[in-house]
């Protein structure tokens, strides 16, 4: 029982007592210590790779420092105000991007983020919400510069992405 419940390691150490106590005294007992050490067996194999899983998938989550040492990729969910991209990805769904330390050549920054909140209220309502808090200064618009967002999907939503980017382009 205890293996069902993620105590695999005590199911595996009892188990293996257990079954050593049976043989030594002809008790009672084996087929439930082989039980627990099949479920423990069983658990392990299931637990330890969720566990790397789970993660490595907090951790590809963890906000970036803004002040890279080296040229990285990246979720874009890591990304925060001062982050700065090697390269736009191509329209549509962006996933991993290549976030570079500002002081070399990059394409895009990230100048401002927006937080949403609630029920998803659709992709055009996120997209608009994003977009409005995106300016460009005028000289920024006199160099060329354009801006350009990026909105939680339905699915990222559903994931939990509520934090929309805005990214300032070099003209």
């Amino acid at each position: 029982m205890s293996a069902l419940v993620g105590l695999f390691p005590v199911a595996l150490v009892l188990g293996v007592l257990t079954l050593r106590r049976t043989r030594s005294r002809g008790t009672r007992g084996r087929g439930l210590a082989l039980a627990a050490l099949v479920l423990g067996a069983v658990e392990l194999v299931v637990a330890v790779p969720a566990l790397v899983v789970a993660l490595l998938a907090a951790r590809s989550l963890q906000p970036l420092p803004v002040d890279l040492a080296a040229p990285r990729q990246a979720h874009a969910r890591q990304l925060v105000v001062g982050s700065c991209l090697g390269q736009l990805p191509n329209d549509g769904v962006v996933d991993l991007v290549t976030v570079v330390p500002c002081d070399q050549s990059h394409v895009a920054q990230v100048v401002s983020t927006t937080q949403l909140s609630g029920s998803w209220p659709g992709q055009r309502a996120v997209d608009g919400a994003v977009a409005d808090t995106c300016r460009l200064t005028q000289a920024q618009v006199q160099a060329g510069d354009r801006l350009v967002t990026w909105a939680p999907t339905r699915s990222g939503w559903r994931q939990g992405d509520r934090t929309g980017l805005c990214l300032r382009v070099d003209g």
